[in-house]
């Protein structure tokens, strides 16, 4: 009898545009990091490099390994390849501080007469930084990351490989932007945490929990696809489901509330704490 895992792993193929895009992203960051080295290498030290190549490690292994053709089957490997997509690789690509090295990393002529005016274009300015308010960033990663769990849309984009390519863009995009917010990669402005940050971290983390919870407890398989598709694997769709709701209870969590806890902990520091001004004894008796 066939191994049931190497049949769906036999599903999979390598997929060369991917791969070559990312292989050249991370050329070209090597580029611009090895010349900002030079005049910056605090800066850019030899962590900001392996981040943002996990970061790219990561996106591969969510949609371009082995992984991808277990998602097709298996609602648990569905969320694993999510929580991947929108939980580590933004951080880990945003720590790698990547603007002005992936800038810097283009041959000098398309950064002249390409990247350059696209940067100057005043409308184009405004709109980037309309898309990194922590209000906007906040609605975009969690409205896209409902909707595409509505069952119409999550099983139309497993039947449809275009727009299941188009929901893995939306949840990457939306993601960048809610991790910008938190992390500010330079050279974008820094600004110290305030606590305002804790209830954007924690409403992200409601909306997770919310979502895992109803699919953990609703005691029924919510995705028609997963009932009406042959599993090789033989695995029933309500445990796999409720696997999955725990993964990405667990997972998702963890990544809103740690963060959490760090920025709270450093909030809590004497250097964050509000001084109180001391009238001398002398000037309050005058």
């Amino acid at each position: 009898m066939a191994d049931p895992f190497q049949s769906v792993q036999d599903e999979w193929s390598l997929p060369i545009w991917l791969t070559l895009a990312i292989v050249l992203t991370a050329a070209v960051y090597l580029r611009g990091w090895l010349a900002l080295r030079k005049t910056r290498p605090a800066q850019f030290n030899i962590d900001r490099l392996l981040s943002f190549y996990a970061g790219l490690a990561c996106l591969w292994i969510s949609i371009g390994s082995p992984l991808d053709a277990f998602a097709d089957v298996l609602l648990s490997a569905h969320m694993i390849e999510h929580l991947i997509l929108m939980s580590l690789v933004p951080p880990l690509l945003l720590l790698g501080l990547p603007v002005v090295p992936l800038l810097r990393g283009l041959p000098r002529v398309v950064r002249i007469y390409i990247a350059g005016p696209m940067l100057r274009f005043r409308p184009l300015r405004s709109l980037s930084h309309q898309l990194v308010r922590p209000r906007f960033a906040w609605l975009a990663m969690n409205l896209t990351f409902l909707a595409w769990h509505v069952p119409a849309a999550y099983d139309f984009a497993l039947e449809h490989e275009l727009w299941h390519d188009f929901e893995h863009i939306c949840f990457l995009g939306t993601s960048l932007l809610f991790w910008w917010c938190l992390i500010r990669p330079w050279p974008a402005a820094q600004r110290p945490h305030s606590w305002s940050i804790l209830l954007y971290l924690i409403g992200a983390d409601f909306v997770n929990t919310a979502l895992s919870a109803f699919l953990a407890f609703c005691g029924r398989p919510v995705y028609p696809y997963y009932s009406s598709h042959p599993n090789p694997l033989q695995i029933q769709p309500l445990p796999d489901q409720v696997l999955g709701a725990v993964v990405m209870w667990v997972f998702g969590s963890t990544a809103f509330l740690i963060p959490a806890a760090v920025i709270a902990y450093n909030l809590l520091q004497p250097s964050h704490r509000p001084t109180r001004r001391v009238i001398p004894a002398a000037s309050a008796r005058s």
